[in-house]
This record gives C-alpha cells, structure tokens and sequence, in this order.
C-alpha cells in the first residue's frame, strides 16, 4: 500500500486543517522544508493541495508547487483549484504525475473521459470528498449527491483512480471510520487511496485489510502521532 505525506499550501505556508475550516490552520513552515523532510525519511510519494485554490483562489501558489514539482524526484499528486480543462493540463504537461478533480468533475463530469483520453487514465484521479455520505465540494462548503453515485460515475467516465477523503474525522487525529472505506472499495474496480483520520499504524493496517491502495498522512503525522517510518512498516 502507498503512503502519501501531505504538503497543503495556504498562503504559501504549510498547514494542516480539521474539517477544511481555513481557521483551523496550523502553519509548519514552509511547503518546500517538509516537502524535503518527507522525502529524505523515505516517501516515494507526495500529495500537494492547494488550498487557497479549493477557497477559489486558483492561481495562488502556482509557482511553489511548480517549484517543488521540478524539484521532487518521486510521484506527485496535486489538488485544489484545478477549474478548468486549461488548469489540468497545466499541470499534466508540468511533470505532475497524477491530478485531482474534485468540483470541476462534478460541474463538467465529460472532463474525466477527455483527459483520461488525453493523458492516459492512471493520471486523472476523482476526489471524492464525502461528509455524511455525501459528496462535498466547493471546498467541502456544497453537498451534491450520494458519494457512492459519483464514485460509480467517475469510474464510468474513465478515472484512473479515487481520492477518498472522509471530512467528518479528516484532521480531527481520532481514527479512522472502516465502514464508508469497505463500502466505496466494494463499488468500484479502481484503486482507491484514503484519506482523514489515518492517525496510528493500525489505522493503516486497516485500509490495507479493507483493500485501499493507499493513503494520506496529514494532521497526524505533522503533529507527531504517527511517524512516517512506522507508516511505511504498517503499509507493507
């Protein structure tokens, strides 16, 4: 299973948030610093949001992730503010490995297909952002549907692969919630990488037994609960 440390940028800062409520921010320096610090402990993977893009303003940021992106030799996932067909392959033709549509998906679903026509599907990963069984978008402040519906859809449409972040524990550093997990990796043949409250090794362990191909490390691992040595041992 992956393991994917989290560098989400507010402001140009690296923060964490609970529940995406921007005034929940806790800033950790700067995105480059921890982007560097993840690596040498041994991530292959990064997963970069842009918050201020999921606030809606898209084009803060661009240049540090651009920076990082052309720094960071390993796989790279990026999300938040990505509104537009001109914005996602913007990223694709930058060196992304993988991009995140969340709201655009919702708004203009016909974008999965033609990306994934364009760049191949194993580059187009849905989020689907869930809050009480619901898809969250527009920063997680909209509900639009049964998240299972949507998930089925974006399979359907041609997505490689889902994000699923649970935003009713996600930054809250309690645990994981199993049973929304095994009921999204039961709907659908793609992988599926997890995210919110991942927070022990057993959490991780888990995801693994419910079949998930990865997950996210954000509060917890920046706070100190889980390192990301004993996440790569719970992962294997």
């Amino acid at each position: 299973m992956e393991i994917f440390p989290a560098v989400d940028i507010l402001s140009g800062n690296c923060v964490q948030l609970v529940g995406g409520d921007r005034l929940t921010a806790t800033v950790y320096g700067s995105p480059m610093t921890n982007a560097r610090r993840w690596i040498q402990d041994g991530a292959s993977n990064l997963h970069i949001v842009n918050l201020d893009g999921a606030f809606a303003a898209s084009h803060k940021n661009v240049d540090q992730i651009r920076e990082l992106i052309e720094t960071m030799d390993v796989f790279v996932q990026v999300g938040g503010g990505i509104r537009s067909l001109e914005d996602a392959r913007g990223w694709l033709n930058c060196g992304v490995s993988r991009i995140i549509l969340s709201t655009f998906a919702t708004r203009e679903p016909a974008v999965i297909r033609q990306l994934s026509n364009e760049f191949g599907s194993e580059r187009i990963m849905a989020g689907v952002d869930a809050r009480k069984g619901e898809l969250a978008i527009s920063g997680w402040q909209e509900l639009a549907g049964d998240y299972i519906g949507w998930a089925e859809k974006f399979e359907e449409l041609g997505a490689g692969s889902l994000l699923y972040t649970n935003v009713d524990v996600e930054g809250k550093e309690a645990g994981i919630d199993g049973a929304p997990v095994q009921k999204l990796i039961d709907a659908v043949s793609i992988p599926v990488i997890v995210a919110g409250g991942v927070t022990t090794p057993s959490d991780i362990s888990l995801l693994k037994q419910l079949g998930a191909n990865g997950c996210v490390l954000g509060s917890a691992l920046y706070s100190g609960k889980i390192s990301l040595k004993e996440a790569l041992e719970a992962a294997v």
